[in-house]
């Protein structure tokens, strides 16, 4: 019989409610884990912005090896033990949203048998958070999945912060599941309660548009996507123009924004 989560959570949290239904995936049972390659990591994701990192374990949901900033970004006097302390910080009326956004992505990664390659998959969406300030501002998400047991349930990942409230107010309430080490899986899904609120998803981009994108992102230079994807300077000019007009934007500060606000991102 599969162990439920909250006999290891010190503080339980909502997404409690949602890892509990797939048991086949994250093990629940409490184990000593390695800390992952924080430098590695960061290489494979784009932060455009002041950000904070942490490590989950997922079989009793404490947090450990964070970065200093989310005690800056958030006015906290000490670092969070626990993911409840986490979860306390997201806007009331995100919460909802942040638990369909972690069922979805499991369920998209059992869709494409993603399992078997679960350390090359990425998932992120948006939500606001709590500040040093004292409001509320928009956050994206990025996890990470760094180390399973010998049966590949997941044990922990690494979840990044960063906030974008400079970039865009609006949360486009999408889910990505992306690949990362080389793999180009793209899986970009609308929260249903927003599917009748918003505008369609403008599917403009091609996937070695997407992927071009989300260098601009990153802040790098032609030059640099040309030896990241191996293709000719020239041709990576080419598909920036490609994505500046079909997006309608004078340049990649306005292109960025608009990849948040529709989900690319």
């Amino acid at each position: 019989m599969n162990r439920k989560l909250p006999a290891y959570a010190k503080k339980p949290h909502p997404l409690i409610k949602v890892w509990n239904d797939y048991p086949e995936i994250l093990r629940n049972t409490n184990t000593l884990l390695p800390t992952p390659s924080i430098e590695h990591i960061i290489g494979e994701i784009f932060v455009p912005g002041q950000f904070y990192y942490y490590v989950i374990n997922f079989t009793n949901s404490t947090l450990y090896n964070h970065h200093e900033n989310i005690l800056i970004m958030h006015g906290l006097i000490k670092y969070p033990a626990h993911l409840k302390e986490i979860t306390d910080l997201i806007h009331p009326d995100d919460i909802e949203f942040v638990m369909e956004a972690e069922k979805m992505c499991i369920e998209k990664i059992k869709e494409i048998n993603g399992f078997d390659y679960l350390q090359d998959l990425k998932s992120s969406y948006c939500f606001r958070m709590k500040t040093s300030k004292g409001n509320y501002e928009l956050f994206h998400h990025q996890a990470l999945h760094t180390y399973r047991d010998q049966s590949g349930k997941l044990l922990q990942s690494v979840n990044i912060h960063t906030n974008i409230e400079h970039i865009t107010h609006q949360n486009s309430y999408v889910v990505l599941v992306s690949g990362i080490n080389g793999r180009k899986d793209f899986h970009q899904m609308q929260w249903p309660r927003y599917s009748k609120d918003i505008q369609p998803l403008p599917a403009i981009f091609t996937k070695r548009e997407v992927e071009i994108l989300t260098y601009i992102a990153k802040g790098h230079s032609a030059g640099r996507i040309s030896d990241h994807l191996n293709i000719s300077e020239e041709t990576v000019r080419t598909h920036r123009k490609n994505i500046l007009r079909k997006s309608h934007c004078k340049n990649c500060s306005e292109v960025v924004k608009k990849a948040f606000e529709w989900g690319y991102l």
